[in-house]
């Protein structure tokens, strides 16, 4: 199995499994994504909540196998690196009951005459031991993934189901996840606990970790002038009304109004990743605050719009480095 290559190792430890709170001690602990989720624990999964099945009564792979399968692929490929327990975030909770409490009034019904689920699960476990600084922002590698129930057909028989996973950096000072397309896989298909391990383990092995430090580097040297900046704003509003054949002509955007309006705040008045005194904003402080705003982002719609952000904030730097026209900026 090939092992990933290390970089800026902080400990050699043998497979350290150490807690959300002792790497974020100091630091902001705010979310890595917001909605409407709510953290939940490994065991609330597995005890207190029920498994949808197919029409066959087939079982879906469960939300905490997924968690565990892929806990144990980050231990096998960053074997002897700190690693974190997962944090886990949940939304859009369906909620039943058992058969024999189907003509029980709702507040009559036992707790254990319930059932539940969520639609919608997303964790992330961080490797604290390979990180990087850039512009003066910690950066940990992280590993997140998504499953969303409302993309399977469970009106079906039983057939290979969706995941979401994804392997970058975690912006400390803010909490911001950064993603990219070469780290991302947004529909990978298993039909086992067996196929779904041989998978991740793919994904995570194929990660090329400096080619994507390297990138993010680059975009702390670039910087976008007031009006630069507002002229992006503007083409970021006026994407939605182009026709078809406009769109397909330039960079894709998928952040939405509420998402770009955050960004116009941060602009002005952001902690970390505001605007110079002469108005003037970094790509990398304007990348932070895309993908800040991309955590009130659904969990099922998190992970492209987090790689959107990286894509559209790399295609300026390109442009602007080479000298290429970008319909974001130009008139």
């Amino acid at each position: 199995m090939k092992k990933m290559e290390s970089i800026a190792i902080q400990n050699d430890t043998d497979n350290q499994i150490i807690s959300e709170e002792e790497i974020m001690t100091g630091q902001s602990k705010s979310p890595f994504i917001e909605a409407n989720t709510k953290e939940v624990s490994l065991d609330y999964l597995k005890k207190d909540c029920i498994i949808p099945t197919f029409k066959d009564l087939e079982c879906t792979l469960a939300h905490h196998e997924f968690i565990q399968t892929t806990e144990e692929c980050v231990k096998s490929i960053f074997e002897g690196q700190q690693i974190t327990k997962p944090v886990i975030r949940a939304s859009h909770k369906v909620l039943g009951r058992i058969p024999s409490a189907i003509d029980k009034p709702v507040k009559a019904l036992l707790e254990n005459e319930k059932t539940q689920y969520f639609e919608r699960m997303m964790f992330k476990i961080d490797v604290p031991s390979i990180n990087e600084i850039i512009n003066g922002n910690s950066l940990n590698l992280s590993i997140i993934a998504v499953r969303a129930y409302n993309q399977e057909n469970l009106y079906s028989n039983k057939n290979y189901e969706k995941f979401k996973i994804g392997i970058g950096f975690l912006n400390f000072v803010c909490t911001n996840m950064c993603l990219s397309s070469d780290g991302v896989v947004e529909e990978l298909r298993a039909s086992s606990v067996k196929e779904l391990k041989s998978k991740i383990t793919g994904v995570l092995s194929s990660y090329e970790i400096q080619n994507h430090l390297n990138n993010l580097k680059l975009l702390s040297r670039y910087y976008l002038t007031e009006k630069q900046f507002a002229k992006f704003l503007g083409r970021c509003r006026m994407y939605y009304y182009l026709s078809k054949v406009e769109r397909k002509q330039v960079p894709s955007l998928l952040l939405n109004d509420g998402q770009i309006n955050a960004v116009t705040k941060g602009y002005y008045e952001d902690e970390n990743f505001s605007r110079n005194s002469d108005g003037t904003i970094s790509l990398w402080c304007l990348y932070n605050l895309l993908t800040g705003s991309v955590k009130s982002s659904y969990i099922d719609t998190f992970l492209s719009r987090n790689v959107n952000a990286y894509e559209l904030v790399n295609e300026l730097g390109i442009s602007m480095k080479n000298n290429i026209p970008n319909w974001f900026l130009d008139n």
